[in-house]
């Protein structure tokens, strides 16, 4: 599994394929036609490595979504990732430390992690990152998200907006459209 990624993209299981050309078709639309795309261990979970920015790809594939659905075909979620660490408890707090600011002092936010191909308690990561970051927790309605997705031995982190993820199973219709 590739250790330098700054995506993840996930496919139903078998469509691993289709995902890869998908991601890549869409990552070069964007203007990067040298990203690198990867299947991982992990059935229905891809990384990639892209130069651009990867919240303005999530933000861009958002948009090309909702005007040309069939250029999303096989890409179920896109997820920003800004920093990757070892799959270690120690080290994703660590990696957390760097990122906690951008959450603004009078915002909340919750952790959410997503675990695969790990023995990784889920209990311990929350805990270990919430130590972290000095902001009110809201479970229901988080103005900011800790996501921690581990696949294996290494884990993408981020700190961003809910908005900022895109499931493509939900997305929401435009205004005026």
């Amino acid at each position: 599994m590739a250790s330098a990624f700054n995506l993840i993209a996930t496919t139903l299981r078998g469509q691993e394929v289709l995902g890869v050309a998908t991601l890549s078709s869409l990552l070069a639309e964007m203007g990067d036609e040298s990203a690198k795309v990867e299947i991982t261990r992990i059935q229905g979970v891809l990384t990639a490595y892209t130069r651009l920015d990867p919240f303005l790809v999530v933000e861009r594939a958002r948009e090309i979504a909702s005007k040309e659905p069939f250029k999303v075909e096989g890409i179920m979620r896109l997820i920003p990732v800004e920093l990757v660490a070892r799959s270690r408890v120690e080290e994703i707090a660590a990696s957390v430390d760097l990122l906690k600011d951008k959450i603004p002092p009078d915002a909340t936010y919750k952790v959410v992690v997503e675990k695969r191909h790990t023995q990784l308690s889920s209990r311990e990561l929350i805990e270990a990152v919430a130590a972290r970051v000095d902001r009110r927790v809201s479970l229901e309605n988080p103005d900011w998200i800790v996501l921690v997705e581990v696949l294996g031995g290494v884990t993408g982190i981020s700190v961003l907006r809910p908005s900022q993820i895109l499931s493509l199973g939900r997305l929401e219709p435009r205004p005026g459209g």
